[in-house]
């Protein structure tokens, strides 16, 4: 059942909500809302079912068995989970894939938000404020996708696929085993597979992101640039504000700025840029990012 998003005002002034409050002895709106999710669960039951809910249902007390599912960022799923619940993790922050999956002003128009594969795939369902011996309770992570701007099935398959499949080794691998590195290598193959299967793939971006890391030790800043690409040294960088050619500096690695400097980078295929040119100033304290 869903149970979230209840607007719960008119409870307060409706005389017969009021007059059930008085009769179950319930002292706020909240406890109002558990009352009636109890009857549904215990009705549940009754035929041999679980309830499963969004994380309001927590609001005024929740029935042994219920199961949570913590929408609103880990916070209900973590103290279901420490009261003894089974739950599933599926915060907006990381799983909701009807958000946009790179540069907005260059995908269909979306309900909002930003969740990069590997975004996605960095997730961990089970978060430390979860006690040990209650991080049985995390049954697993889901994604989901709402479709007020996903008119097509193709736009669907859009939105999904990639992100479907760093949400599967999320839940089936192992923290320490994980490694995005490894998954960006095995992703060529899926995304051939993903071809014959005629599905409608977000192919990965061309565009060039970048982080800039004070030390003040060394008074300098280290630089990585990255793209969704598998090859990185097919990107080529400038210090001194011209924009890069294939003869610019090729990116092999997190590389350390002593200086002030104007960076612009771009991604090349054949000798030919591919996407646009990331800019942005760097000076001798700190990163200062320019569109």
């Amino acid at each position: 059942m869903g149970g979230d998003e209840a607007e719960k005002k008119h409870w307060e002034t409706c005389p017969k909500d009021q007059a059930l409050m008085q009769k179950e002895g319930l002292k706020s709106v909240d406890e109002l809302q558990s009352y009636a999710i109890k009857q549904m669960d215990l009705y549940l039951q009754s035929k041999g079912r679980k309830l499963i809910g969004w994380d309001e249902i927590l609001q005024g007390g929740l029935t042994e068995g219920a199961t949570v599912m913590s929408w609103r960022g880990e916070e209900g799923g973590i103290k279901a989970a420490n009261a003894g619940h089974d739950v599933i993790m599926t915060p907006g922050s990381h799983l909701y894939f009807d958000s946009y999956q790179t540069d907005p002003r260059t995908q269909p128009e979306a309900i909002g938000g930003y969740l990069t594969l590997d975004k996605v795939y960095s997730y961990d369902p089970i978060p430390a404020a979860i006690q040990g011996d209650k991080a049985k309770h995390i049954l697993g992570a889901q994604a989901n996708i709402w479709t007020e701007y996903v008119p097509t099935t193709e736009h669907v398959e859009y939105m999904v696929f990639p992100r479907a499949l760093a949400l599967s080794e999320v839940n089936w691998t192992t923290k320490d085993a994980k490694s995005w590195t490894d998954f960006q290598r095995r992703l060529q193959s899926h995304y051939k597979l993903l071809q014959e299967l005629n599905l409608n793939y977000y192919r990965p971006s061309f565009n060039v992101a970048y982080t800039a890391s004070y030390n003040a030790i060394k008074n300098n800043n280290k630089i990585t640039l990255t793209t969704e690409q598998l090859n990185t040294d097919q990107i080529r960088y400038t210090i001194d504000g011209s924009e890069p050619t294939i003869q610019s500096t090729p990116y092999t690695g997190p590389f350390e700025l002593s200086s002030t400097g104007h960076i612009n980078a771009a991604y090349f295929q054949d000798s030919i840029k591919i996407g646009p040119t990331l800019s942005f100033d760097i000076d001798i304290h700190r990163a200062i990012g320019k569109k």
